[in-house]
């Protein structure tokens, strides 16, 4: 790839080969993205099936870094956040904004540009108006706590409304009585402050940013639980989602025959033996309607062993 290919990171707004609303062109998201091949937003953000984001609801965090890690990512967890409610999962793909200390100058631009470009209203509800189904709003503001509440009640009830989802920011929130009226949704974040948002610019949408410890684009799969949160790259759902369910269905199986007497404990806990795994795939035809897992699922799985 010659250098004049080579895609800058971020770009602010107001660049001129900007679409409304978004700080990178399709060109620089498939870029960014290239290892997904599935279906695409119109802007180019990876759209990972809703099968999947199903599936995915019943994923360990533990499973997902397992394969993560085995995959060479290393930098996809981020944990230490203050939950609405701990015990509410936020599941979908990732659309990010990156907030930077304000400078005046440059938010005068921006906001001159959002302008041009149809936006109303404050830089931080820019965002929600892109939200769509299934989403997670995850945004960056440098982990500010004081002034740095990104939202409220008010722009909370609206993201719920449009993406049926919760909110990761690195950042604060307010109205925390309030955003806990809202059934099913939740907000993991730095802390929570009774402070509105100041001196904080928007500078990007729908760009790489950086949760803590995590790298994040666009379209990554978001699973929040109460471990912390884990951002899949959207290549690799399908996987963890498919890991998940066979290390379910062997756990179960695992347990169910012990419960038996059929095998020792040093039998399951250690590989199996080819007269085990055999079992394992009769046991699965014999119950994959009683199964946690779909059906169409586990008859893949059995077509490829070679019991």
């Amino acid at each position: 790839m010659t250098s004049k290919h080579i895609i800058p990171v971020l770009i602010f707004v107001l660049s001129s080969n900007i679409s409304p609303g978004q700080t990178i062109s399709r060109e620089q998201m498939e870029f960014l993205t290239s290892q997904w091949e599935g279906e695409r937003f119109e802007d180019g953000r990876p759209r990972v099936a809703d099968d999947i984001l199903e599936r995915m609801k019943l994923v360990t965090i533990e499973e997902a870094w397992g394969v993560l890690r085995g995959e060479g990512y290393h930098n996809q967890f981020e944990g230490d956040w203050q939950p609405l409610h701990q015990d509410v999962a936020v599941i979908g793909r990732a659309l990010t904004a990156q907030y930077m200390p304000n400078r005046p100058d440059v938010s005068d631009q921006i906001r001159k540009k959002g302008e041009e470009d149809g936006r109303i209203g404050n830089t931080n509800s820019w965002p929600i108006d892109m939200l769509s189904p299934g989403d997670v709003y995850v945004a960056d503001a440098f982990g500010k706590i004081v002034d740095g509440t990104l939202i409220g009640d008010n722009l909370g009830n609206a993201i719920y409304s449009k993406s049926g989802n919760g909110v990761v920011f690195n950042a604060s929130s307010r109205d925390m009585e309030g955003l806990s009226e809202i059934e099913g949704f939740n907000a993991f974040v730095k802390g929570w402050h009774p402070t509105f948002l100041t001196e904080v610019m928007l500078s990007g949408i729908n760009v790489p940013i950086r949760m803590g410890a995590a790298t994040v684009l666009p379209g990554d799969v978001v699973v929040a639980k109460r471990e912390g949160v884990i951002f899949i790259p959207a290549h690799l759902a399908e996987k963890v989602v498919v890991t998940s369910e066979v290390i379910r269905l062997r756990d179960l199986f695992g347990i169910t025959r012990l419960k038996e007497g059929r095998y020792t404990p040093g039998q399951i806990d250690t590989q199996w033996s080819d007269e085990i795994e055999k079992d394992f795939s009769q046991w699965l035809a014999d119950h994959m309607d009683e199964l946690p897992v779909p059906k169409e699922q586990i008859q893949e799985l059995l077509k490829k062993r070679t019991w």
